[in-house]
């Protein structure tokens, strides 16, 4: 997080704009980073509402910039400005989708976290990070290196947050049932399965000096306990990310980070390995194909190379 320079910020004009610049001047302040507004529309002119807001951040002693921009769908104008500005952090506010809408057809939200090289933040409360506590789950039962690396960015990114608002980091592995593990009776105690899990979390909690009673290792799905830790502690944020999945949508932005954005009651930092963003940055060069279209006829080896053992 600290090594952000540029921040990209989407601004919806139908929502009020206080809640994602809050964000937005948060991070600033503490990464000084340079802050680039963005709408998205073909339409209609918003050049007053952004010069009006670039200047108040830069009267505020905020480095700022300002544009609008169309190329064919928000999704694809985010990504193509968020190339050109080399930004490092997108902020975004969320829309729930109604169940029926995803059924349907994939929500501009949603192909932005599938596409985006760049991490993303999804503004969704007013709640304060100052003070609160930022949620890194990890799935500390896989251990390839994807997994670890992806965990060193998750829990790092939750450090550097707590640290620049004063909140607290909490670190949570959901396990999966005990006899659903193994045949075998040894394998099946549960408080043998949750030493496991505390185990594998040691050295992340060393490195980023979490305390015992912030570590949350829980049996069930990840998709429903990851929601239910963070209402349970009041997150402020929580901090997501996935190795690829079976199916090329899981692959670009993780099975649990689509099941639980929703379910969520607080801003949601999402993030993905690097060999995904290494594509996903190769699909949004100059120039630049259709996105959709390219995504959907990537070689399915990509994503198999991705996907961890037992990813199913």
């Amino acid at each position: 997080m600290q090594t952000i320079r540029n921040t990209l910020v989407v601004m919806d004009v139908t929502q009020p704009e206080s809640l994602i610049l809050n964000r937005a001047r948060l991070i600033a302040s503490a990464t000084q980073s340079h802050l680039h507004l963005l709408v998205c529309d073909k339409s209609n002119d918003h050049s007053s509402l952004l010069a009006q807001t670039q200047q108040a951040l830069c009267a505020e002693g905020l480095s700022a910039s300002a544009e609008q921009a169309w190329r064919g769908s928000e999704h694809q104008t985010i990504i193509a400005v968020q190339q050109a500005q080399g930004s490092g952090l997108v902020i975004k506010q969320h829309l729930r989708d109604t169940r029926l809408s995803k059924n349907l057809i994939l929500s501009e939200d949603w192909k932005l976290l599938r596409l985006c090289p760049a991490p993303v933040l999804i503004v969704k409360t007013a709640v304060p990070w100052q003070g609160g506590n930022i949620l890194a789950p990890i799935d500390a039962g896989n251990s390839d290196l994807n997994h670890r690396v992806l965990h060193a960015g998750i829990v790092g990114h939750g450090h550097d947050i707590a640290r620049m608002t004063g909140g607290t980091l909490h670190l949570m592995s959901a396990h999966p049932c005990a006899e659903l593990l193994a045949s075998d009776p040894l394998y099946q105690a549960k408080d043998q399965i949750e030493a496991l899990y505390r185990e594998q979390c040691k050295a992340l909690q060393a490195e980023y000096e979490i305390a015992d009673d912030c570590l949350h290792i829980e049996e069930g799905p990840a998709d429903s306990l990851i929601p239910a830790v963070a209402k349970r502690l009041g997150a402020a944020l929580t901090v997501i990310g996935s190795v690829a999945r079976s199916g090329l949508s899981g692959a670009l932005i993780g099975n649990t980070a689509e099941s639980v954005l929703d379910s969520l009651d607080c801003d949601v930092l999402v993030l993905k390995p690097d060999d995904v963003i290494n594509h996903l940055e190769e699909l949004a060069a100059p120039p630049s194909p259709d996105l959709d279209q390219a995504i959907h006829s990537w070689p399915y080896s990509h994503a198999a190379r991705a996907r961890a053992p037992g990813d199913k």
